[in-house]
């Protein structure tokens, strides 16, 4: 095969995933095209045949997707729902960190069931005030909560995010695992696309893996930074994206 479509959800951490499987498939002589699509869009696509390789596919709960004839492949990164509070000196030990006086529950959009499990599991939150974050916006309100006045924000979001790389954030235990198991973010081919590929292409993205540092690293190049996805995953692929 000559061209391959890669399809993924508008955001900038699923972007940046494309782009970076994108690297490993012009590698091996391959021209590449993106495909922008919404969650309900990704079936149409693929049963149209108008994306070959999804590359967001949350596995289990994309596991509608994995119809008759299309392959799941490989293991990108593992989203995972995470707990995490404000970096800063003088804090108590994380172990510890429900009896801290938190000022807000910054919340994720789609985990807000999650964080409303959570308070009830914990009483010291159950009054906590919960607020409801875009992904885009997440890292800016976390990076100004302190300008707020809110000097000890409680943050649950999936992780990887940009709002992770750095030292802004400090991730806590969950010892009564309230949070779950991760996710397999995978990679999912059209129907036949298999019998099309060259074997060396399917067995190196079978095999590649970038794990949630890395994504979390091209996502606040792309969404904080402003680099462009393909650029971000060139300094991903040449070793520049993270510092040694």
């Amino acid at each position: 095969m000559s061209h391959l479509a890669i399809g993924h959800l508008y955001t900038a951490l699923h972007a940046a995933c494309a782009s970076a499987v994108a690297r490993v498939v012009e590698a091996n002589g391959v021209d590449v095209s993106f495909i922008d699509l919404g969650s309900d869009e990704r079936e149409d696509a693929l049963e149209s045949q108008e994306v070959d390789l999804l590359v967001s596919f949350w596995t289990p709960q994309d596991q509608p997707l994995e119809r008759a004839g299309r392959e799941v492949i490989g293991q990108l990164y593992q989203p995972q729902p995470t707990l995490a509070r404000r970096k800063k000196e003088g804090s108590s030990s994380p172990e510890n960190w429900p009896q801290e006086g938190y000022s807000v529950f910054l919340v994720a959009e789609d985990l807000l069931p999650l964080a409303q499990k959570i308070q009830q599991a914990q009483p010291e939150l159950a009054q906590l005030p919960l607020e409801k974050v875009g992904e885009g916006a997440l890292f800016e309100r976390v990076q100004g909560a302190g300008q707020a006045g809110e000097e000890n924000p409680l943050v649950l979001a999936w992780q990887p995010h940009a709002v992770f790389h750095g030292d802004l954030l400090e991730i806590l235990p969950d010892p009564q695992n309230l949070l779950g198991s991760p996710q397999e973010a995978r990679m999912l081919l059209r129907a036949g696309l298999r019998e099309e590929m060259d074997e060396d292409l399917l067995d190196e993205l079978s095999g590649m893996m970038l794990g949630n540092r890395v994504m979390s690293a091209l996502d606040y190049a792309v969404s904080i930074e402003g680099v462009d996805p393909d650029e971000a995953a060139e300094a991903w692929q040449r070793g520049r994206l993270l510092g040694r």
